[in-house]
């Protein structure tokens, strides 16, 4: 069986992609690739000095790439208003919402949103509903989950926020992973229903070593979670530019089709090339994603696609 790398990437030359967390690790990686293959990339970033310095490298490698940075922070609703008002209705072929925090201690972002739920999947999100109408026809949304939308029993949608139990980190990061494959979900249902030409699509890295898993550590000033996660990247990681082959193969791949998730073929799917996986039957359930996607439209404000289209997907697969 053929491995499908970079190289088999199809011409995108003409064509813009939004990369969430661009300046870094899985977003740095896929932001490459893209404008490698000749699509005009814009790089969504929070931290304005880590964006340049991104920048500057990406241009160093590829000197003929057509690069823009545009700020993003997904744990505010105003910054991601202001990010797609300044994309001026600029046509969009591939939008990858990439970015994300894992496993950090309780914060909320700036509108109260418990930070993992908040940025992870309500910012994604908002965002991807104030440039629907910019996807043009036939492009691509890509949404990044995780083999963690297994580790939580499930999302309480009673106590979004944690007000109500003991904090724990890696479960709220696991519901905003399963978070992240139900909108998935009931975006592609949504989006059929409404008979628009674009395919949504998820994918997850398997275990990619990157700067995600010390953010936390760093956060908590904690020497030994940095030791264990410096080991557990060398032991079982693969390089954050095999990590960005699921999300690659996601947005440009002949085969994919509104619905499909992908990850790597390898163990466990930690690590390996990239292929058609499975994922918690919950992700998949319309109730589920009903339910999620009232909950997200009545936080963030933001609502798209019309009711029509929604009693409609209700009853699609």
């Amino acid at each position: 069986m053929t491995q499908w790398m970079e190289a088999d990437m199809p011409d995108l030359a003409g064509k813009t992609a939004v990369v969430t967390g661009a300046n870094s690790g899985l977003g740095y990686f896929t932001t490459r690739a893209l404008a490698a293959a000749g699509a005009h990339v814009i790089l969504a970033c929070r931290n304005p000095e880590k964006a340049e310095q991104a920048l500057q490298q990406l241009r160093a490698e590829l000197p003929q790439a057509s690069l823009q940075v545009e700020p993003l922070d997904l744990a505010s609703l105003d910054s991601v208003r202001s990010f797609a008002a300044a994309l001026g209705g600029q046509s969009i072929e591939l939008l990858i919402n990439n970015a994300g925090v894992m496993a950090v201690p309780y914060a909320r972002t700036a509108d109260g949103f418990e930070m993992q739920f908040g940025t992870n999947h309500l910012g994604h999100f908002a965002l991807t509903g104030l440039l629907q109408e910019q996807i043009s026809d036939g492009g691509r949304i890509v949404c990044l989950a995780s083999m963690a939308h297994r580790w939580t029993p499930g999302i309480r949608f009673d106590d979004l926020d944690w007000s109500q139990r003991r904090y724990k980190r890696w479960q709220a990061y696991g519901d905003s992973k399963l978070a992240n494959l139900i909108f998935m979900f009931e975006l592609s249902r949504r989006m059929i229903a409404a008979g628009r030409n674009v395919i949504v699509a998820g994918a997850h890295p398997g275990y990619a070593s990157t700067n995600l898993q010390f953010v936390a550590a760093e956060q908590r000033k904690s020497l030994v979670e940095r030791l264990v996660m410096q080991a557990s990247n060398a032991l079982v990681g693969q390089p954050a530019q095999m990590g960005a082959l699921p999300t690659l193969y996601a947005a440009t791949a002949d085969d994919v089709v509104s619905g499909d998730y992908i990850g790597p073929g390898g163990f466990q799917q930690l690590r390996g090339h990239p292929v058609k996986v499975g994922c918690r039957k919950q992700a998949r359930n319309p109730a589920m994603g009903d339910r999620l996607w009232a909950a997200s439209e009545q936080l963030t404000g933001v609502t798209y696609l019309s009711d029509a289209a929604a009693d409609t997907a209700s009853s699609v697969g």
